[in-house]
């Protein structure tokens, strides 16, 4: 008979997981005890960073990410990120070791005393089994929930004596199962929204992440131009859904009720595909949308759909229902108003480099397989104005806003995608949050370039704090962080950028490198007319 352990090992290579990513304690040891030889455990120093290191593996990869918690104080260490797997829609099993089942009951130290109820609401699914031989069986669960539409995180409790209980053969039924999500449109529903297009006079296209998660950007693309419509980002963007040069492209909708509606007052329909309706943030009040128009979201999340304040709302198979409607539409003549290209910035002086001119560079001297994670929050909408994006593949960003993301999402998208170049950008206070990253990709010799937005401040708090009105706030200003020195500490090469012959030197010689690379650039906070976009 088989163990609690092996089968574990058998339904997780089952399912086409073999990469761990993890930070041990005691409770773990037993699961991770002669660790298989066709299996990689990827050690983050910080819960935070592992369970983001998994998030950017999963997103960038398209598969089920694996992560190994210590007990509540790991799953606790770790809540930050799961916000933004969990709003990001990442396939995500997380598993923590919990205390002997022989302990439980007088809570000894490292009892995880509420196992289930600790990292909800942030999972689609919360369980400890009963007993051991119900492992696997949950195990097996937890994979089939994590991927399901809408994917998302689940957390296992496994308490430590198990993993060495042998349990029946039965159990081999697990290794042959397979679970099928799909929910396509009906006829009925497609034909209603088609009869809307074609009712249409001036119609918006509004994306959003999941589109791109979904591999659907090539389908939203083709809409877009056989309707020839314009096409706004959802607000606050994790994924790039749209090619950001592409002529049809006006740009992400502000977060806020009146922004939104003002920029779409003009349209009598507004769809919607891939995004919640809206992820709104600084509050603007105003009407929803115009009183004469409609709106129509296709979502692949029941829980985004039922709290939209407007419109006629579908859950179905994104990818799906992009190709149905592509299938039925004829060509519209319409005349969609691009934008005009922004002026290249100009050259740095007296000892900083501007974010507008350093995004131009790093947009300049990029490869053509680069792919960009972003943490520099203050600079959002020059980022998106300056960088070129393809779509599919190319931008990741924390979903829920959690910081901590982009440096440890950027070392397991690097892992996922070995040919291509991944690029971080990091504000200087985001990049406290998970530092440690450095070490993991210094570690598996992952050649990401870390470029760090050095201005001394929390620049996004401080617009922030300008909104609220909210005046003598302390903590705004973070200066004395020597970030070349703290990558050397961490086994990173750190080179130091104030003007653009030397950042052009360092970008180009961390691209040809083929480990891991720190630039720290001396910059200034930007004028902020809208924090994100």
């Amino acid at each position: 008979m088989k163990t609690v352990h092996q089968y574990s090992y058998d339904i997780l290579r089952k399912n086409n997981i073999k990469t761990i990513f993890g930070n041990p304690g005691s409770n773990e040891l037993p699961f991770l005890k002669n660790f298989p030889d066709d299996f990689q455990y990827i050690l983050a120093l910080h819960e935070g960073a592992a369970v983001s290191m998994a998030d950017g593996y999963a997103a960038a990869s398209g598969t089920v990410a694996f992560v190994n918690l210590h007990s509540a104080a790991g799953t606790g260490n770790a809540m930050g990120a799961l916000s933004n797997a969990c709003t990001s829609h990442t396939a995500m099993v997380i598993t923590s070791g919990q205390q002997t089942r022989l302990m439980l009951g007088v809570e000894a130290l490292l009892t995880n005393v509420n196992a289930v109820q600790l990292p909800q609401p942030l999972v689609k699914w919360s369980h400890e089994p009963a007993c051991a031989a119900e492992v696997p069986h949950a195990m097996s669960r937890a994979i089939h929930i994590a991927k399901s539409e809408p994917a998302g995180p689940v957390y296992l409790s496994v308490p430590y004596n198990d993993w060495d209980v042998e349990v029946s053969t039965e159990n081999d039924h697990l290794l042959q199962r397979a679970v099928d999500s799909g929910n396509c449109l009906s006829i009925e529903h497609l034909s209603v929204i088609l009869g809307h297009i074609h009712a249409a006079n001036n119609i918006a296209l509004v994306l959003g992440p999941d589109v791109e998660r979904l591999h659907a950007v090539h389908d939203a693309v083709y809409l877009a131009e056989k309707l020839n419509v314009p096409v706004w980002g959802a607000p606050s963007p994790s994924r790039c859904p749209f090619p950001n040069r592409h002529p049809y492209f006006q740009g992400f909708l502000p977060a806020s009720i009146a922004g939104i509606s003002q920029i779409l007052a003009d349209f009598d329909l507004i769809l919607v595909f891939g995004a919640p309706v809206f992820r709104y943030h600084q509050y603007e009040p105003g009407c929803y949308i115009a009183e004469k128009c409609k709106l129509i979201s296709l979502s692949c999340d029941i829980q985004e759909a039922a709290r939209a304040p407007m419109g006629l709302s579908y859950v179905c198979d994104i990818k799906d229902a992009l190709r149905r409607i592509n299938n039925a539409l004829s060509l519209r003549l319409n005349k969609v108003n691009t934008l005009k290209p922004l002026q290249a910035a100009e050259a740095s002086v007296d000892g900083y480099i501007k974010p507008e001119r350093l995004f131009d560079l790093i947009d300049a001297l990029a490869p053509e397989n680069v792919i960009y994670t972003n943490e520099a929050t203050a600079t959002n909408s020059i980022f998106w104005q300056r960088i070129g994006l393809k779509g599919q593949g190319s931008y990741y960003f924390a979903a829920a806003g959690g910081l901590g993301y982009a440096m440890p999402a950027a070392v397991g998208i690097q892992l996922a995608k070995p040919k291509c170049r991944v690029v971080a950008i990091i504000g200087d206070g985001s990049a406290n949050y998970n530092i440690t990253a450095l070490w993991t990709a210094a570690q598996y010799k992952l050649a990401v370039v870390f470029i760090i937005l050095k201005n001394g401040s929390y620049a996004a708090l401080k617009w922030f704090a300008e909104v609220l009105k909210a005046s003598h706030v302390p903590g705004m200003d973070i200066p004395g962080i020597d970030f070349v020195q703290l990558a050397r500490g961490y086994g990173v090469q750190g080179i130091r950028a104030n003007n653009d012959e030397d950042f052009i030197n360092a970008y180009k010689h961390a691209l040809s490198s083929h480990t891991p690379t720190l630039i720290e650039v001396t910059t200034v906070p930007p004028h902020i007319p809208n924090p994100k976009p």
